[in-house]
């Protein structure tokens, strides 16, 4: 009998092969990359999206020339600013001299006083020496540059200095001699050595320095007083027509009365103190036309000086005098002056245009009510003062000025005008107070030890050799402080990169650094009052750009306070969306190696 056995079963070994397929690490279709490129493409336009965010809070800066400013920087204090100076020395009625020695002799004298003016502003000098005996023949040193004043021989003559002739003449008569001279920038210093007795038997020397660039000396005997005639004419040329007179720390460049933005408002207030006692008034514009007028326009290349003028009442002091017997008189010593200014009751500063960096001084006229009438400011050592008014740095100037009647007047008081001379002489004190504040002596002499020099006196309040020492004093500070500026500004802009720096800032740099390479320029070529102008145009350029308002704008943050800002918003939808991206892509991987690994089972079954 046959065994019965089961039919072959073909679905049987179909799937004997496919007992081997595991689901967990084989599939038999291709994984699809859907779900990948719409996670990829939310990414793709997220981090495309993220430079329009930046460039949306992006901080506008206009490129400043960062080079050119280190450069202005370091050329300043690598080399100091010097301005040429042309000296001439004429000496008249000496027969045995000879010109090299004495240039010689007198270059060791300038050397001697200048050994420590060596810095900025200083003059880089050159000197030429004319001899001229009693017959008006002449021996002079060699000029090799022909741009130098040639003094034509015999021109000057020993009559035309002499104890009856006016100072104002020989001073206008040597500034027509000399008005021809070239010199550097056209301008040319000369001292005047006259040997000739004077007529007073006492064999005086007398040393006059003029109104213009030119100084004498006249006297007898002056060649067997040859180191004190050289000495002299040494000191003129550096004490006087270098320095100003002044001493070397008399003025600081921090202490010129002059604004950043090279501005002065000249503020002439005339206070009554009680107006119940008297009321005075005063003709100020004929004053500003006639003493004023001459003085600005004098200085013009320094400071740009506007006037202006008003009259107060109520304005008591903040102290009271003393009553002296024996001077019939109101006593307030100079220990008391710093109570004097009341500034609770002076109400000085009314200026509108006065805003801003521009300067002001205040000159006051005060007159004491009948209660202190007269009213004398008395000097330490005890004497009285002859101006009756003294000066505060950096503030102005005051002066008391007392009534001709002193008595307290019945009934109201009617308005009264100060006479007019007695106007001239306040407002020529006024201006004695402000050479005092520029620097000046407002004597009129100038004390050394070799002697006592005579100035004369300009109509213009300042002379012109004191305008170019102003000129370029001013010029030398103007540019260092233009230099600190904008080296102060471009360390700024640089160690913070989201200061916001508009098209303003930077042209305001540019004409800055123009105006202070045309100011270099012009002090190269001896145009004082030019460079002294554009100096001060770049100083005031400087100090608009890095007190600009956009400066300190609300938008002006650091990168990590942007961060600190708008990650709060943007980072967790930022981190979802990334790691949702990389969950898609390591899933996507490992369905994709399922597939293959199918496919290799196939392949080998």
């Amino acid at each position: 009998m046959e065994e019965i056995s089961d039919p072959p079963n073909p679905t049987r070994e179909i799937s004997e092969p496919m007992s081997e397929f595991d689901p967990k690490t084989m599939r038999t279709t291709k994984p699809g990359a859907k779900r990948l490129l719409i996670t990829t493409s939310v990414l793709v336009c997220f981090l495309l999206g993220f430079p329009f965010l930046w460039k949306s809070v992006e901080i506008y800066r206009s490129p400043l020339p960062f080079h050119d400013i280190d450069s202005l920087s370091g050329q300043i204090e690598s080399s100091p600013l010097q301005f040429p100076c042309t000296f001439h020395a004429i000496f008249v009625g000496f027969r045995s001299m000879n010109p090299s020695n004495l240039r010689s002799a007198i270059l060791d004298g300038v050397t001697q006083f200048t050994h420590r003016s060596s810095g900025c502003g200083s003059c880089n000098f050159s000197l030429s020496v004319t001899v001229q005996d009693p017959d008006d023949h002449c021996t002079e040193t060699i000029v090799r540059d022909p741009s130098k004043c040639s003094y034509r021989c015999g021109v000057i003559k020993g009559n035309d200095f002499g104890i009856g002739l006016e100072d104002a003449a020989v001073d206008e008569s040597l500034n027509d001699i000399f008005g021809g001279c070239t010199g550097h920038g056209g301008k040319i210093y000369s001292v005047v050595v006259v040997n000739k007795d004077l007529g007073n038997g006492e064999g005086e020397v007398r040393a006059v320095v003029g109104k213009h660039r030119h100084a004498w000396i006249v006297g007898s005997g002056l060649e067997e007083r040859y180191g004190d005639m050289v000495a002299k004419v040494s000191e003129i040329f550096v004490k006087v027509f270098m320095k100003g007179g002044r001493e070397e720390s008399s003025i600081n460049g921090e202490f010129m009365p002059v604004g950043s933005d090279g501005k002065v408002v000249l503020s002439f207030n005339l206070l009554n103190s009680n107006p119940r006692d008297w009321v005075y008034d005063w003709d100020f514009q004929r004053i500003d036309e006639t003493l004023l007028s001459p003085v600005i326009k004098a200085l013009e290349p320094v400071a740009n000086i506007s006037v202006e003028s008003q009259v107060l009442y109520h304005t008591p002091k903040s102290s009271f005098a003393s009553w002296d017997e024996k001077l019939r008189s109101h006593i307030f010593r100079m220990s008391d002056l710093p109570f004097f200014v009341n500034s609770n009751e002076w109400h000085l500063d009314t200026s509108v245009g006065a805003g801003g960096r521009s300067k002001i001084l205040q000159f006051v006229v005060y007159i004491p009510s009948a209660g202190e009438c007269p009213l004398q400011l008395q000097l330490p050592n005890g004497e009285m003062s002859k101006t009756n008014g003294f000066i505060s740095p950096m503030w102005g100037g005051v002066i008391v000025w007392n009534p001709a009647n002193c008595d307290k007047g019945s009934g109201s008081p009617a308005r009264t005008s100060i006479p007019p001379q007695n106007l001239e002489k306040i407002f020529e004190v006024f201006l004695g107070q402000f050479r005092q504040l520029f620097g000046f002596k407002s004597e009129a002499t100038y004390t050394s030890g070799l002697g006592t020099f005579e100035i004369l006196p300009s109509e213009r309040g300042f002379t012109e050799w004191e305008l170019d020492v102003l000129s370029r004093q001013h010029t030398c500070f103007n540019l260092q402080s233009c230099a600190n500026t904008l080296g102060s500004l471009s360390r700024l802009v640089q160690s913070l990169p989201r200061m916001i720096i508009k098209d303003e800032i930077g042209e305001q740099v540019k004409f800055s650094l123009k105006a202070a390479k045309m100011a270099q320029s012009n002090a190269s070529l001896g145009a004082y009052g030019s460079s002294a102008s554009s100096s001060r145009e770049a100083r005031s350029l400087a100090e608009d750009a890095f007190f600009h308002p956009s400066i300190m704008s609300v938008s002006y943050f650091s990168f990590e306070h942007c961060f600190a800002v708008y990650s709060p918003f943007f980072l967790p939808v930022s981190m979802h969306v990334i790691l949702a991206a990389l969950r898609e892509w390591k899933r996507y991987k490992q369905e994709k190696a399922k597939y293959l690994t199918s496919l290799t089972r196939k392949k080998t079954a």
